[in-house]
Order: C-alpha cells, then sequence, then structure tokens
C-alpha cells in the first residue's frame, strides 16, 4: 500500500497527522535525514502529478470527519537549538530557554 499521509485542523482547531503503516515509515525516515545539511523537507497535495514527483510526502485531500480542514501543503523545519539562539532567540524564551 502505497503512503498515506491526512494532515488535518480539526473542527476545535486542534492538529491532527492520521498515517498509515508506510505513511508512518516515510515520515519517520524523513525526520531521521534531517540535519544542519538537510535541513527541512515538504509535505504536498499529491493529486497533482508535477509535485508528486517532487514532493518529500505526499499528502492525502481527504478528511477522516465532517468539519477537519485538510491542509495541502506544508514544511518540516529542522531547527537546532544554536541557530535558534542565534537568529530566533524569542522561540527559546517560549520553552524555557535552551
Amino acid at each position: 500500500m502505497k503512503p498515506r499521509v491526512t494532515v488535518s485542523v480539526l473542527p476545535d482547531g486542534s492538529f491532527s497527522i492520521a498515517v498509515n503503516e508506510a505513511g508512518r515509515d516515510l515520515l519517520i525516515e524523513e525526520l531521521d535525514g534531517l540535519s544542519r545539511e538537510w535541513d527541512h523537507f515538504h509535505l504536498d497535495h499529491y493529486d497533482d502529478p508535477a509535485i508528486a514527483s517532487a514532493t518529500d510526502v505526499p499528502l492525502a485531500n481527504r478528511a477522516y470527519a465532517p468539519g477537519d480542514q485538510v491542509l495541502k501543503n506544508g514544511k518540516v523545519l529542522f531547527r537546532p537549538d544554536d541557530w535558534d539562539a542565534t537568529y530566533f532567540p524569542h522561540v527559546l524564551d517560549e520553552c524555557g530557554g535552551s
């Protein structure tokens, strides 16, 4: 079975990621591959053939429940603490510092 990853905002405003086994494995592979040299990956809707061949993680487009807003694209960014301390120190304050 092909990877199925559905990213949604639920009616109450919470965020949900639903995955099948292949989708989980793909997400873990992409997350595990993040580094200072490879600092992000893309998630995109896969019904567009041009995007499907270029995206790292294809996103499904069907909501699991009525009222869910399915997101069609996104990006996961790897940001080491020293980068944030230099360029975005305000995010460290929110988390209690480094």
